[in-house]
């Protein structure tokens, strides 16, 4: 084996030794991003109102479309993110990036794409930006998905009290 082949498979090895851990980590959302995401979910984005305070699908606001339950969602990080920025089409999630269907961004459509296939967006509660797509994923990761059922512990952690809410908990 050359000298070059061999420094190259060293420098490799390496770089998957380093990578491997430090990859893990950066999955581990900081405790200040989960709660940015949990504020942003319950107030600015109002999440809640189609996927319900519980994240379960069951809505607050019967005006609203239908939820997917969030808690039993089979979408990684980067296709939640993607549905969040972009909505789903024909599902009445909205896109929360202002620019969504300005520029191609998502699914490579723009408005005029959009209208000539018949479909037409949702408005979001308010748009959000990069950074607080990336929140709500994390507090959805770090407290919904694939986390079971609510229970009166997680209530409780929600709502930042004993609510009400949380009376059907035992």
């Amino acid at each position: 084996m050359s000298a070059t082949l061999t420094v190259a498979c060293a420098a490799a090895i390496m770089a998957l030794a380093y990578a491997a851990p430090h990859a893990q980590e950066s999955t581990v959302a900081a405790p200040e991003d989960v709660a940015a995401g949990l504020r942003i979910y319950r107030q600015k984005a109002d999440c809640q109102a189609c996927h319900g305070w519980a994240a379960d699908g069951r809505k607050m606001d019967s005006q609203m479309p239908d939820g997917a339950n969030l808690r039993t969602t089979k979408l990684d990080r980067p296709k939640l993110i993607i549905a969040i920025k972009c909505g789903v089409l024909g599902k009445g999630m909205p896109a929360f990036d202002k620019l969504a269907y300005s520029d191609g961004r998502c699914y490579n459509l723009n408005q005029a794409d959009l209208q000539r296939m018949g479909v037409s967006m949702p408005d979001p509660a308010a748009t959000l930006q990069a950074r607080e797509i990336e929140q709500v994923a994390d507090f959805l990761f770090a407290k919904v998905v694939g986390k079971g059922p609510m229970d009166r512990a997680k209530c409780i952690e929600f709502w930042g009290s004993d609510v009400s809410a949380c009376a059907e908990f035992k």
